[in-house]
């Protein structure tokens, strides 16, 4: 004869089978971006770890569109997933590479165990992934030292010659905090000075007429962005690129903001810069004295700025010299020749 169970007891039992289904059938999904690291060095060649990831995690829903990755499942297995991407994450951010092996040790063995030296910081200098996985890093000691004083600072001046990198090191650090969703906006202006030349002069509409300014910032920008998301962004105005005498007027807040060529600023015009800079905005204001093109009666903002800012907390300087020239060789070579000019000059009016 069958076990008939009856009353309090049988009301248990099937209070705990329900629960258990409840339980099993509780899902979860979790989005993650991988804005911040080569999408080719995550997914693999055909897509090799990513199926490594997925049958690691065979209860798991795991899609990819993009640079968006979909996790669906039991909340706990999610969360299991979710923190192994993440360390896949951080480990390609300082190292731009990873093999599949490693790719494998970091997900773990059965039990979960999780070799963490593989993930420890390596010292890599990259900053952000530009386009076709392009790796975009700190170069030189400072450029370095830029990237570093950045991370530390809400003000910073970064001068030196040209060819240096400051303005294109700026930019990577500035895409690098957008992807990290640590600033909402990008902000890039320069002032509309160049070479005694008149923007009234010059044919076109006013944006035809300011974009030879702005080309190297949007050339920079083009390194380091898809196209289509370049414009959507600036579309959108989440990257800003604007003449300062447009930032008048303003508070610019939660946005990352270069000042490019701020050697051709004013001291009123320096001045309306940075009384603009929001509590939760980063701005980085780079320039080359050796290149002022402001007119004779005018004089340069910017090292008058350097100087009577350097002892506030939150404001720092670093200095750029022919050691951190990354373009064509002959540049530093340059460099050198017209810094010992300039000396020769100064040594022969002192006499």
């Amino acid at each position: 004869m069958p076990n008939i169970y009856t009353g309090q007891k049988s009301n248990l039992v099937a209070s705990s089978f329900f629960d258990t289904i409840v339980k099993n059938t509780a899902l979860t999904e979790h989005i993650i971006n991988l804005e911040t690291v080569n999408p080719i060095e995550f997914f693999g060649v055909n897509n090799n770890k990513f199926d490594i990831l997925k049958k690691k995690f065979p209860l798991l829903k795991i899609l990819s569109r993009g640079s968006l990755i979909k996790i669906s499942g039991r909340p706990e297995d999610v969360e299991a997933a979710r923190d192994k991407i993440q360390l896949i994450i951080q480990y390609l951010e300082k190292n731009g590479h990873l093999s599949e092996n490693y790719f494998s040790q970091i997900l773990g063995d059965d039990d979960g165990t999780i070799d963490e030296k593989i993930v420890e910081d390596t010292g890599s200098d990259i900053i952000v992934f530009g386009q076709n996985g392009r790796i975009i890093k700190a170069k030189t000691r400072n450029q370095k030292l830029l990237v570093s004083t950045t991370e530390k600072n809400d003000i910073i001046f970064a001068v030196g010659p040209a060819g240096t990198g400051k303005t294109y090191t700026a930019v990577a650090l500035a895409v690098r905090a957008l992807k990290n969703k640590s600033v909402k906006k990008i902000i890039l202006t320069r002032p509309a000075v160049e070479a005694g030349e008149n923007l009234g002069f010059l044919p076109g509409d006013l944006k035809e007429k300011i974009d030879p300014y702005l080309r190297p910032l949007y050339d920079a920008l083009d390194d380091m962005l898809p196209a289509d998301k370049l414009n959507y962004y600036m579309t959108n105005r989440v990257i800003e690129i604007a003449p300062l005498a447009y930032m008048r007027g303003r508070t610019l807040d939660h946005a990352f903001i270069i000042l490019d060529e701020a050697q051709n600023t004013t001291e009123l015009q320096i001045k309306m810069f940075l009384t603009r800079i929001g509590p939760s905005a980063k701005a980085i204001i780079t320039g080359d004295m050796s290149q002022i093109d402001l007119p004779k009666n005018q004089q340069s903002g910017l090292s008058k700025a350097i100087r009577i800012l350097k002892n506030i907390n939150g404001i720092a300087h670093i200095e750029l010299d022919g050691e951190d020239v990354v373009r064509h060789r002959l540049v530093k070579e340059i460099i050198k020749a017209y810094d010992r000019a300039n000396q020769q000059d100064q040594e022969a009016k002192k006499d």
